[in-house]
């Protein structure tokens, strides 16, 4: 029998909670939040909510910002505003739009685990979602699998996370990556929403990035920029063995970070969402958020910049995954969070091993958290 949904800011979700975790999804789009982590006798729920979920919007408004919350699968990747050979998508696809149908819902040994699927119309075919918990672990197993499609496709993760309201309180690392690009345009035009970086400007570091006043930004400690919303986009390295995002938050003493399969999710995208959009329903009061997404995409636009010749896959680094039907591609990524000690201030380095992630911060602390590293290995 289904598991009865629950109205979680405004929406039908299903719950689903180990020992350590208490997660919400949503019927509509598939997004997963607010998630709760057991840390010390103290919970900790990193991810936004948008701050208009419980009002009543427009009918025209699309689901995805009526539901925007936490972290969602795109497939495609994007805004999606142009047609490519006939396929017409929502923002971010129907994956983070339409009404997922539940599968089933398992625990057993200590593993908790939730099963959705959506019938695509845009493009036809199957995706699977599945969101798993283990019991002793502060960590959200993600996979989705795409059956029965074909062609090329942007494709990612959308996770969002609200820093609190000290400049400079979470410190961003990554694994190491070739380039970092700003992108050239960020908001539809006439959608007035300043940026402070130099759109287009190329860096090889999160601390020193360009800006629009000739200046230099460092990207590595937010919130910062007030009033501005940016977005650039990391190229990873493929040949590492697995890639990771990390935010610490010193006085908070706890550590958010993510794990991907590089050779599926090539690229990185930061966006620093800090009040810039004043149009609603965004009205400047979506700030402090962070929004680290990995995919393979053209930046944000969508299926047909990413499928056409772009700058990015002129230069070898492919803006989309070639899906077959005979070969059905499953996605997997994991977040999760852990508690550090005084001092330990930025991650320089995750490794995997024996059943734990061990992450070094650059100040030579570390800490272990439990993990199923054949997840992601």
């Amino acid at each position: 029998m289904p598991v009865k949904l629950r109205k979680v800011s405004g929406q039908p979700s299903w719950r689903l909670a180990s020992d350590q975790v208490q997660a919400f999804i949503t019927q509509r789009g598939g997004h997963l939040g607010p998630v709760a982590f057991s840390l010390s006798e103290r919970k900790i729920e990193p991810f936004s909510v948008a701050p208009w979920a419980e009002e009543r919007l427009p009918r025209q408004t699309p689901s995805i910002l009526k539901v925007l919350r936490g972290d969602f699968f795109c497939c495609p990747f994007g805004g999606n505003a142009r047609i490519w050979r006939g396929e017409k998508h929502p923002p971010h696809g129907e994956t983070a739009n339409a009404a997922w149908k539940w599968e089933t819902e398992r625990h057993e040994k200590n593993i908790h685990s939730l099963h959705l699927s959506l019938s695509a119309k845009a493009r036809p075919g199957r995706i699977d979602k599945k969101i798993l918990l283990r019991n002793g672990h502060n960590a959200l197993y993600c996979w989705h699998t795409i059956s029965d499609m074909s062609g090329p496709m942007p494709l990612g993760h959308h996770a969002m996370l609200r820093f609190p309201r000290q400049p400079g309180s979470g410190r961003l690392t990554t694994s190491p990556f070739v380039f970092g690009k700003v992108c050239d345009v960020f908001d539809a035009p006439g959608a007035g929403t300043p940026s402070a970086l130099k759109p287009g400007a190329d860096f090889t570091r999160l601390d020193q990035v360009p800006t629009a006043d000739g200046g230099l930004a460092d990207l590595s400690q937010y919130p910062a920029r007030h009033g501005f919303d940016d977005l650039i986009m990391l190229i990873g390295r493929p040949d590492l063995p697995f890639a990771w995002t990390a935010v610490t938050f010193p006085r908070q003493r706890y550590v958010w970070f993510a794990l991907k399969n590089p050779s599926v999710l090539r690229f990185t995208i930061l966006w620093f969402s800090n009040g810039g959009r004043r149009y609603a329903p965004w009205n400047g009061r979506h700030d402090r958020i962070m929004g680290l997404e990995e995919v393979t995409a053209y930046f944000h636009h969508g299926l047909a910049e990413s499928a056409r010749k772009n700058p990015l896959n002129q230069s070898g680094f492919p803006t989309t995954i070639e899906l077959s039907k005979n070969h059905p591609l499953t996605v997997r990524y994991v977040m999760a969070v852990q508690s550090i000690p005084p001092g330990f201030d930025f991650v320089s380095d995750i490794r995997l091993r024996d059943g734990q992630a061990i992450l070094h911060s650059r100040s030579g602390k570390q800490v272990a958290a439990p993990m199923d590293t054949s997840f992601i290995l």
